[in-house]
């Protein structure tokens, strides 16, 4: 099975700016990203895709494959599909689209979520982790999923779902939480790129419930790691505090 890494990278970021040339470390984010992402198993390349010209300077510095995308894309699924339909991949070929403000992802995370794709039925999957504490889980920036007994996800959403008549019936440890890292076939990565703007997507501001509403199923698969994401220059401080040697 054909599968590669793709990790959109936009410099004009709104709470951001920058953020994929910031320090972490004494490496660039988007060094430890692609750094990490080439440590995966199951992955054949992994692609810097971008539309600024900074970004691809470091990029081409670290030793990366990269492509000068076009600006007017409005989120990662789209950059990476330019990419793929540039590449001419085969309509099963795996994508995996690696979230570029994730600097210490672990590489097992992304050989997780290829895996999913060894059942050819599968057209879409994603990662989920269990919520380890209630005031994580009580967070509207904490996306929350729920699956069906194949793993299928049911619902993406912001608020805590389910909503639990009886806590003692359903513990903290039954909740799941949304990472955002995803994988598409090539053919199916075209089609989700061409939806046109959902109304649950607007009400939660969550893309992946574009494609649920439209007919597609997202699987899911469990991970035990722990993701460091990058938003704000906060995150990025909390990020130097427990990595700091």
């Amino acid at each position: 099975m054909d599968c590669i890494g793709i990790i959109p990278a936009r410099f004009a970021s709104s709470r951001f700016p920058g953020k994929p040339l910031v320090d972490i470390l004494g490496k660039t984010m988007i060094a430890r990203v692609w750094e990490q992402a080439c440590k995966s198993k199951r992955l054949r390349e992994v692609i810097i895709a971008t539309d600024d010209t900074r970004i691809v300077a470091e990029a081409l510095r670290i030793g990366a494959k990269v492509m000068l995308t076009r600006s007017e894309h409005p989120s990662g699924t789209d950059r990476c599909a330019e990419v793929a339909q540039r590449l001419e991949l085969s309509p099963d070929a795996v994508v995996v689209n690696i979230q570029g403000d994730e600097p210490f992802i672990d590489p097992a995370q992304i050989d997780t979520l290829v895996s999913c794709f060894d059942a050819p039925e599968v057209e879409l999957a994603t990662l989920v982790k269990l919520f380890a504490d209630r005031e994580s889980l009580e967070k509207t920036s904490t996306i929350k999923v729920v699956v069906n007994a194949l793993g299928d996800a049911l619902y993406f959403s912001r608020a805590v779902i389910p909503f639990t008549r009886d806590h003692t019936k359903f513990q903290l440890e039954h909740f799941k939480q949304h990472i955002g890292i995803y994988g598409y076939r090539a053919e199916t990565l075209a089609r989700v790129a061409n939806l046109p703007p959902s109304p649950l997507e607007n009400a939660e501001m969550l893309e992946q419930l574009r494609w649920l509403e439209n007919g597609l199923r997202i699987r899911t698969a469990l991970s035990q790691h722990e993701s460091w994401s990058v938003d704000t220059p906060e995150d990025l401080d909390k990020i130097l505090k427990h990595f700091a040697p």
